[in-house]
């Protein structure tokens, strides 16, 4: 029988205890405290290390015990003690295994610090209450931010030795949170409103460390994301390939079976044949609750939504061997299976498609979908009017905030009012309800959480280009000089170099008419983007515009930058075409809020061309780009027609970074 050590003072560090311990392999798990080895499973075959153990003291351990392995799952923040393994790894001759906890995709959301240090810095000129989520070690470095008694709460785990650390930090009681994890979006969110907080502070911790639920309850609460970015890692695998390969290096059987079940929109007559074998046959059934109403009577259920928690009851109950996770619709269409799957690398894993609430949709209203766009505003905030003007047909699947009443809402709002939508109230059920109409005429009515609407768009807009003409906006004035405008043919430069995506958090300073805030929006349908004005008369036509072109995700900022950009989130594009003599401090609160921020700045004057050529010189950028651009248009003399000169325009463009990032 093999002998393996883990280091497993994390969540996956306990998982390869259970995994190892479930399949006959003497385990001997070292962790820092008494309270890590308590989070540890039960087994005769474990031995329990509860000490920190530099590394003579490892080395010594390793020749005492042979180990045939040692996996290290230290914490992604704690490269000494990773060094210190792999030191006394090579000092032994002993095989070692880095397992690494996978990054966040959310993590670039935030204003990414180095370390804690920076993070404090970043806190010392900001306003506002901060919660901390980074436990107690760093404490002393936060309590330097100037009213940190005041502003600071910490959460931290409920031991002694954090909660005395909380209090030589300066934190009263009621700054204190003693908390144990895991934390939902939910909680989450209750304990930032509970403090009032407008910064959330974290680390780079990944999907098992909880750091998406934080990002998302950032996001909703309006509190701003400081995260603190990981050290640099020592070659390794992830969770499940490093599973796998523990496996496979010795001969370890990975028993559980797990069906991932596409149910249809619900209804009992929706499940194919394949799906109620899969049912039938399993030991325990895993889904939402509703979808759980699909069990037959007596069999054992467990109710999650959440990847993580899927896996974990997957992963912990090896009492069962077959499984079958229950999932709303198709396995492929918007379904919790694609970020499921990669968790479930130690089993065996069937997947069986279902009916879509798309293509069942679809079949009760007579229609074909090979055309149709779908679009799911389930949990995301999306602007449907954009895709249902850009699109002939568009399917949107509901939810939340984005109930069917608000999106109709929208889209009349957007001038998509005479679109003719369908609406689908618990398709499959014996309750089920399908309405027509106009949206207009069917925006005020109620309906079922459980609904999905087509949209039929009989006059779509063509393929967007930037560069729209200039009178498509209304601009003042009548001789149009009321409120600057950047001009067609230097906005399509300008937006070509910006490069926003169509996810992009955009900032539009000196926004004027709006002319680029309302093609940012049209360019970035999944994004957002923020028009910063100062001038009344501008902030009138920006309004005007916005409705005009029905851009849901603009959303208007009267102030003087960069005062007023203080509360935005972090931009990932900046388009400055009026700074106001404060185009150094524009620039230097985008890149702090996000270091990796695409600029563009135009310039009509040889001053601003001066004063940003001089500011390329000091900013932390990646590379700049300088284009001088000159155009001319046609205007009538007589019978003939001449080239007129308009201004020339700098248009430089500014990637923040670093080289090759």
């Amino acid at each position: 029988m093999c002998k393996i050590c883990v280091f497993a003072g994390t969540a996956e560090g306990r998982d390869l205890v259970s995994l190892l311990t479930d399949r006959g392999v003497a385990v001997t798990a070292c962790v820092a405290t008494e309270y890590g080895a308590s989070l540890l499973p039960s087994s005769p075959l474990l031995t329990v290390s509860a000490k920190r153990l530099n590394e003579e003291e490892m080395e010594e351990l390793f020749r005492q015990e042979r180990f045939d392995l040692v996996a290290d799952a230290t914490h992604p923040y704690a490269p000494a003690v990773t060094e210190n393994v792999a030191a006394a790894c090579a000092e032994t001759g002993t095989e070692y295994l880095r397992i690494l906890r996978d990054a966040s995709r959310d993590a670039s959301d935030g204003i990414v610090v180095p370390d804690a240090k920076a993070a404090a810095e970043f806190l010392a000129g900001t306003e506002g209450n901060v919660l901390l989520t980074t436990g107690s070690k760093d404490l002393p470095v936060f309590a330097a931010v100037p009213g940190a008694s005041e502003r600071l709460y910490a959460r931290v785990l409920p031991l002694e030795d954090s909660i005395a650390a909380c209090r030589a930090a300066g934190l009263s009681g009621a700054h204190i949170l003693a908390m144990q994890g895991p934390f939902s979006r939910e909680m989450n969110e209750a304990t930032l409103r509970a403090v009032s907080a407008r910064w959330l502070v974290t680390k780079e911790s990944g999907s098992a460390g909880g750091f998406e639920e934080k990002a998302e309850a950032a996001r909703e609460t309006g509190a701003g994301l400081v995260v603190i970015g990981r050290p640099d890692q020592r070659p390794g695998l992830g969770y499940s390939k490093a599973a796998e390969e523990i496996c496979r290096r010795f001969g370890l059987k990975r028993e559980a079976f797990v069906a991932l079940a596409g149910i249809g929109p619900g209804g009992a007559g929706t499940a194919t044949e394949d799906v109620r074998r899969a049912v039938a046959e399993a030991d325990c059934l895993i889904g939402a609750g509703r979808m759980l109403d699909f069990a037959p009577p007596g069999k054992p259920v467990f109710e999650a939504i959440a990847p993580e928690a899927v896996a974990g009851y997957i992963s912990e109950h090896t009492e069962y061997t077959r499984f079958a996770v229950l999932l709303a619709g198709d396995t492929g269409f918007y379904s919790g299976a694609r970020r499921l799957l990669p968790m479930l690398a130690d089993c065996r894993v069937e997947i069986l498609p279902g009916v879509s609430s798309l293509s069942f949709f679809a079949a009760k209203l007579g229609t074909s979908w090979e055309d149709v766009v779908p679009v799911s505003l389930h949990g995301r905030d999306l602007d449907a009017a954009a895709a249902v003007r850009a699109h002939r047909r568009v399917f949107l699947l509901t939810g939340g905030k984005n109930d069917v009443s608000s999106v109709l809402r929208a889209l009349d709002g957007a001038g998509l009012g005479d679109v003719r939508v369908s609406v689908g109230e618990r398709l499959s059920y014996p309750d089920e309800k399908i309405t027509s109409g106009a949206a207009k005429d069917l925006m005020a009515g109620t309906y079922a959480p459980l609904s999905v609407i087509l949209a039929e768009n009989p006059d779509p807009e063509p393929a967007f280009l930037p560069g729209l003409p200039d009178e498509a906006f209304t601009r003042g004035g009548e001789d149009g000089a009321v409120v600057p405008m950047t001009k067609s043919e230097v906005r399509a430069v300008s937006l070509s170099k910006l490069r926003p995506t169509e996810d992009a958090v955009s900032w539009d300073v000196g926004a004027g008419t709006g002319s680029v805030s309302v093609e940012l929006a049209r360019l970035s349908p999944r994004g957002r983007v923020y028009a910063v004005e100062k001038k009344e008369a501008a902030l009138a036509l920006l309004e005007e515009n916005r409705r005009r072109f029905g851009a849901g995700n603009l959303e208007i900022v009267p102030g003087t930058a960069p005062e007023a950009c203080q509360a935005l989130p972090a931009p990932t594009h900046v388009f400055v075409g009026g700074a106001s003599g404060n185009l150094r401090g524009i620039l230097e609160l985008a890149l702090q809020k996000n270091p990796r921020a695409r600029i563009v700045v135009t310039a009509v004057t040889l001053e601003t061309a001066a004063e940003v050529t001089g500011l390329l010189k000091v900013l932390p950028l990646a590379s700049s780009e300088t284009v001088l651009l000159q155009a001319a248009r046609d205007r009538k003399a007589g019978p003939y027609h001449l080239m007129a000169g308009q201004n020339p325009v700098w248009i430089f463009t500014l990637a923040g970074g670093t080289e090759g990032s």
